[in-house]
Parts: structure tokens; C-alpha cells; sequence
């Protein structure tokens, strides 16, 4: 192609030597005018395609409209001559038109409705009735097979309703057809993918499922993944019409973790086996919680429970932090959907995988990278609300005051979420105390969300209102501005209401004092206006 079209490059160096964006706009402007012109000769309707044209110019200044559009510039002409491209039984032009086809035109656009029957060729095209001449470029490819996977790709970026009505069944042909190869497949999968998140009712789902199993029993890693990440978007609307698929993916997981040698050298990423499809597949079994729930299983379902239950333990016990930076990163992701998969479970799955994970998290949050860190922080804050795993969650709980302190504000806010979450009667003096500590150096970021947690602990596990009450003070002394309106109400509300007079003369003393400096916040100045107003004698009648 370099030395077909000189004009192209030619024109895509003025662009980038222009000095200016007034320059750039100009040499765009003459551009297209040009094109426009070339396009028009002879023609009386705008709509029509000049057929004076070469194939070589149509190419041409197809792409220079392409690279206009992608530089951000408007292009609404030229249309006629993209679709021409995409009909088109040479290869090399059918690729510019389908290219063009989806940057250029929208679904919604009226002259979509004349290129529905080439696109519909093109997907139901088939090596023995296929007549579309491969190019030299080609080095011996299956032309048809390029073809469809030209059709798809545009399918899914045009994705306008009328369009997918009318291609939506040559997708779904697409995807099941034993006759696809591996490539139409992968692109059919996100395709339908692309359609279903813009249509959801597109596909039934529980009369889909079987092709989806049978799609899922191919030994080619790139179908698996494709076909996986459809899956995850339709389990994720429907989750019941899959859950007969639990069996298939355990299977698939099964041999890309306990049996790495499985999985072909081109899936092999820094020794690990597929990665992203591990993923894919732990993050569908996600939407099942009960998946591992014995009871009631029959011999067939425990099997593949056992099964699960081996492949998550074995991720668990053997992800380590490796020297390679790439494949700790794949490792480590793993890892955590596999967490998150035991989150998931809560009760139902074994107890000593909710251990394993609470002191692998424990390992994690104490490392140095600071991306691990903030997973870890963040799972443990999951890990840590389901009953019973309170106590493994305390033995964190310096680290993550600690974490509290990290340059980064974003394990910061992690952090404050852990230690909400794992506050209790047993330690909350302890965590509200440090963290009213910390809030004098915090950033103007997090304290608003600081002060709103330490309120609400205080007054969750205040043994000692006279103790929640000098909190809230504290937190108005030290950032007043971001103590909101129902906190300060708030202490109010329980001072007045308690039924023991000692509380409202101790707020009342207490607050006099607060207030006695020339300069406090004005809202210590409304919380003692009412608290005295009502409660000042109390005071006012000490000797």
C-alpha cells in the first residue's frame, strides 16, 4: 500500500509538519474540497457513486476522509463511495469500505438500509461458495474468512437497533456454525457481545445456553475467551439461564490450573496459562454464590464442587510475588478473582479457603507495591464482612493503620474502608481515637469522608456517651467546615434525649468551655447556642 498511494502519505506529512492548527485546518479544508469535487464529476445526485472513478482513487481518498474523520474533523460525504468499496468482490477494497463503514456511518443513517444484503452475503459467505478475489497481500489467507470477520467488526462498531434486527441471526449462524473457523468465531462472540449490551432481550437465554455449552467444549484458547467474555455479559443479565454451564467452566478452569501443560505456547504469558480467560471464568462463577453449597448435590455436582474447590485452594497456596513484574501482575489478578469468588461463597464455601485468603490478604496489605496493597485493602474490607471473620480481620489491624498514612491517597481511602468495616465494640475507642489522630494531618480530600465514619462508629459503639460527645467536639475543633449539618444535629438530638440529666450538664460544661475562646468554628457556636440555651442552667447553678 505505500507505494500505491504516494497522494496519502503525502497528504498525512503536510499534516504533521503543519506549524499551527490554523495551518492544519486549512490544508484539511482544501483537502476536501477537493475530494468532493472528485467524488461529484458528472454526477447529478449527491447519493450516487462516481463510477469514473479508479479503484486506486477510491481507495485513495477514502482513506484520506477516514484520516480526516480520526483527526476530529467532520466528514458527511463520501458515504456512496464507501459503500460502493464494501460491495465490492476484491478484497483490498471491501477492507477500506468496511473500515470506512464503521467510522463513518451510523446505524440510524438512511443509507445503511442499501449495504444490509452485501453485509449479509459477506457473513453467510461459505470456502466453496465464496467468489471474493483475494488481493496479493493476502499471502494465502482465506479471503472469505477475512470478509466475515470484516462484517463483524463493523457490525458491532455501526451497532445501530435497525441493524442489529436485521444481522443479529447472521451473527448468532456465525458463532455456532461448525463450518466458522476460529477467527469468525472469537469476532461472532464479541459481536453479539457489542448487540446484546445495546439490545439485552436479544438472545433467549435458556434456549441459547447449549450452543454456548458446545462453544465452550472447543479446544481453541481464543474461542474460550471470546466465548467467555459473551457469556459473562449475558450470565451478568440472566444469571439462572446459565447456570448450567457451572460444569464447563469448572472443566476448562480445572485444566488451565491444575494441568498447566495443557495450555498451548501462544496462551502462555510469562508461563502462566491464559490469564485473562482464568479470569473470565472465575469472574462468571461470581454470579452463582449457592455453586458450592453441597446439600441437595447429586454425585455428578460434587464432583465438580470438589473440583473447584481444589483449582481455588491451588491458586491460593501457590501465587507468589515474582521478580517479573508482568507476570506478577497476571498472577496477582488471578489471585484476587479468586478471592473474590470466596467473598462470594460467604458461609457456603469450605472455611479454611476463607482463611487461606484472609492470610494471604494479610501478606499482601504489608508488601511495599502499591497497587497489591490496595487490592488487598480492598478485598480484605469484602473478606471482612461476612460473619465470623471479625476476629482474622483484628490481627491487620496495625498494618492498616499503617496504610493509613500511605503516600497514596487512594490505599488511604481503602484503608479507612478496612478499618470501618472491622471496628467493633472491642476495639472502636482504639480506631476512633487514631483516627481523630490522623484527621489533624489528612487531606482536605478524605477528611469529609473521615469525619462522617468517626461519627458514625462513635455513636455506634459509644460505651460512654460522655465519650461520643467529646468526639464530635474534637472533630469540629479539628475540621469544623467538614462537619456536616445531621452530624452536629445529631449530638444534639441524643443529648436532649437522654434520660438522665448528667449527660445534658455534661454537654452543657463541656461546651461552655469549647465556646469561652474568642475565635471557634461557628458550628461549635450552633451546637452550644442550643445545648446551652437549653441545658445552661444546669451550668449556670453550680456553685
Amino acid at each position: 500500500m505505500a507505494s500505491q498511494a504516494r497522494g496519502l502519505q503525502n497528504f498525512i506529512s503536510d499534516l504533521r509538519n503543519a506549524k499551527s492548527k490554523e495551518e492544519e485546518s486549512n490544508r484539511v479544508e482544501r483537502e476536501l474540497a477537493k475530494i468532493r469535487r472528485k467524488f461529484a464529476t458528472g454526477l447529478s445526485n449527491a447519493n450516487e457513486s462516481n463510477t469514473s472513478l479508479s479503484s486506486y482513487q477510491r481507495k485513495k481518498y477514502i482513506w484520506k476522509l477516514v484520516y480526516i474523520h480520526v483527526l476530529g474533523y467532520e466528514v458527511d460525504f463520501g458515504h456512496a463511495e464507501v459503500l460502493t468499496l464494501v460491495k465490492s468482490r476484491k478484497f483490498s477494497e471491501k477492507q477500506v469500505g468496511y473500515v470506512a463503514l464503521s467510522l463513518l456511518l451510523r446505524g440510524s443513517d438512511p443509507l445503511m438500509t442499501n449495504i444490509i444484503n452485501t453485509i449479509k452475503e459477506d457473513l453467510l459467505s461459505t470456502k466453496t461458495t465464496s467468489s471474493l478475489k483475494s488481493s496479493s497481500s493476502l499471502g494465502g489467507g482465506n479471503s472469505n474468512d477475512m470478509a466475515q470477520s470484516l462484517a463483524l467488526c463493523s457490525i458491532a462498531n455501526i451497532s445501530g437497533l435497525e441493524l442489529i434486527q436485521a444481522l443479529h441471526v447472521e451473527v448468532q449462524h456465525n458463532l455456532v456454525a461448525k463450518a466458522s473457523t476460529p477467527n469468525v468465531k472469537k469476532k461472532a462472540a464479541l459481536c453479539l457481545l457489542r448487540l446484546v449490551r445495546t439490545s439485552p432481550n436479544l438472545v433467549a437465554g435458556r434456549e441459547f445456553a447449549p450452543h454456548i455449552a458446545q462453544l465452550l467444549q472447543d479446544r481453541h484458547l481464543g474461542v474460550l475467551t471470546s466465548t467467555m467474555s459473551l457469556l459473562n455479559g449475558l450470565a451478568s443479565q440472566h444469571p439462572a439461564d446459565y447456570q448450567s454451564l457451572i460444569p464447563y467452566v469448572v472443566h476448562i478452569l480445572g485444566m488451565l490450573v491444575l494441568k498447566k501443560n495443557a495450555c498451548s505456547k501462544e496462551y502462555l504469558y510469562y508461563r502462566t496459562p491464559s490469564p485473562w480467560l482464568q479470569i473470565k471464568l472465575l469472574k462468571f462463577l461470581q454470579f452463582y454464590p449457592n455453586a458450592v453449597n453441597e446439600e441437595d448435590a447429586d454425585p455428578t455436582a460434587k464432583k465438580f464442587i470438589e473440583q473447584l474447590v481444589s483449582v481455588v485452594e491451588k491458586v491460593l497456596t501457590e501465587t507468589d510475588v515474582s521478580d517479573s513484574i508482568n507476570k506478577s501482575n497476571a498472577d496477582h489478578a488471578i489471585l484476587f478473582e479468586a478471592v473474590n469468588l470466596i467473598v462470594c461463597w460467604e458461609h457456603s464455601g469450605p472455611i479454611k479457603l476463607r482463611e487461606g485468603a484472609m492470610k494471604l490478604l494479610g501478606k499482601f496489605i504489608s508488601v511495599r507495591e502499591p497497587n497489591i496493597r490496595y487490592l488487598g485493602l480492598m478485598t480484605m474490607a469484602k473478606l471482612a464482612q461476612i460473619e465470623g471473620s471479625g476476629e482474622g480481620v483484628k490481627k491487620h489491624q496495625a498494618t492498616v493503620l499503617v496504610s493509613l498514612k500511605d503516600a497514596d491517597i487512594s490505599v488511604r481511602r481503602r484503608a479507612l474502608d478496612l478499618l470501618f468495616v472491622m471496628c467493633d465494640s472491642d476495639n472502636a475507642e482504639m480506631i476512633v481515637d487514631e483516627l481523630v489522630a490522623h484527621l489533624v494531618l489528612a487531606d482536605a480530600a478524605i477528611r469529609e469522608e473521615m469525619v462522617l465514619k468517626i461519627a458514625i462508629l462513635a455513636e455506634k459503639y459509644a460505651t460512654d456517651l460522655r465519650w461520643y460527645v467529646d468526639t464530635i467536639l474534637k472533630l469540629i475543633s479539628i475540621s469544623g467546615d467538614h462537619v456536616s449539618d445531621p452530624i452536629w444535629h445529631r449530638v444534639v438530638q441524643i443529648v436532649t434525649n437522654h434520660p438522665k440529666g448528667d449527660l445534658q450538664a455534661y454537654a452543657a460544661a463541656t461546651l461552655l468551655v469549647a465556646v469561652s475562646p474568642r475565635r471557634c468554628h461557628e458550628t461549635a457556636v450552633r451546637v452550644a447556642a442550643y445545648i446551652l440555651g437549653e441545658f445552661g442552667f444546669l451550668v449556670a447553678e453550680r456553685p
